[in-house]
């Protein structure tokens, strides 16, 4: 399950969730557009349609989508730090939150999935622990709040795409 807190200075939202898969999996369906425009999203909350990457320290990237009643909205930044399979650091502005910038911090840490046997413990497998610091919210709590509760939610979401192959497409 995924889990996403407000910092105490309500600048930041701290997100997390355990995937059973390797980094580079996780990283693929995080910075490929082809992979996010399938799992980011959900009918009636909000859907990235379109995306565009330029995948380097520099690079800028966007993404165009529909939100409540088909709203259009439009998001997009730039590349900060691209580490590939462990860190992607950008930059955001959106059309939907008013006229300030906010950095999404995405770390992916190896994690071993070890089960407990009579004899001790055996490792099972690989996963990845997810973590996203998205900040830049002070003086902007209700975004910071509305955010909150949709990290929780995309990150639930881009662990059904990776484990399960769930997409936007099939989700209720």
């Amino acid at each position: 399950m995924a889990t996403a807190q407000l910092t105490p200075d309500n600048d930041a939202i701290l997100a997390e969730v355990f995937i059973a898969a390797p980094p580079a999996r996780v990283f693929e369906a995080i910075a490929d557009p082809k992979q996010l425009v399938q799992w980011w999203g959900q009918k009636g909350v909000f859907r990235v349609t379109e995306t565009k990457y330029d995948l380097r320290v520099g690079g800028k990237w966007s993404y165009e989508g529909v939100g409540p009643n088909d709203t259009p909205f439009h998001m997009e930044g730039e590349y900060v730090e691209v580490d590939p399979p462990r860190l992607l650091v950008q930059t955001r502005t959106a059309d939907f939150v008013g006229d300030f910038q906010t950095i999404v911090r995405w770390e992916l840490e190896p994690r071993e999935v070890r089960e407990l046997h009579g004899s001790g413990t055996h490792r099972i497998g690989t996963g990845t622990l997810v973590k996203v610091r998205h900040s830049g919210f002070a003086g902007h709590l209700d975004q910071a709040k509305s955010h909150n509760t949709g990290w929780s939610a995309s990150l639930g979401w881009l662990k059904a795409f990776i484990e399960t192959g769930e997409t936007f497409e099939i989700r209720n």
